[in-house]
C-alpha cells in the first residue's frame, strides 16, 4: 500500500453557486480524494479549505495544481494548493 500523500487545499473568493461542485470535480477528475473540508461564508465571501489524499498513481500533483489553477482563474477565486508537508512546516512552531 503507498504511503499517503495529502495536499492542503484552500479557496477564497466572493460567494456563488457551484464552487464547492467544481473544486471536487477536479480533486475526482484527478483521482483524488477529500479527507476532511471544512466551509463557510462571511459576509458574502466563501472560504474553505479542504484536505486531500493524492496518493493514487493517477494523480499528480502539478496536473492537479493546473487544473485548480486555470478553475480559479475562471470562476474569480483564489485557489490555493500546498503539499501537508509544506504546509504543516510552514507553521510548526
Amino acid at each position: 500500500m503507498n504511503e499517503q500523500k495529502r495536499v492542503v487545499i484552500s479557496v477564497l473568493g466572493l460567494d456563488r453557486k457551484g464552487i464547492i461542485a467544481r473544486v471536487s470535480n477536479a480533486l475526482y477528475n484527478n483521482d483524488a480524494n477529500i479527507l476532511d473540508i471544512s466551509q463557510t461564508i462571511v459576509s458574502g465571501y466563501f472560504t474553505m479549505i479542504l484536505v486531500a489524499d493524492i496518493s493514487s498513481e493517477e494523480c499528480s500533483f502539478d496536473a492537479l495544481s493546473n487544473e485548480l489553477a486555470a478553475l480559479s482563474e475562471e470562476m474569480g477565486v483564489q485557489i490555493r494548493v500546498q503539499r501537508s508537508e509544506i504546509f504543516e512546516s510552514m507553521y510548526r512552531i
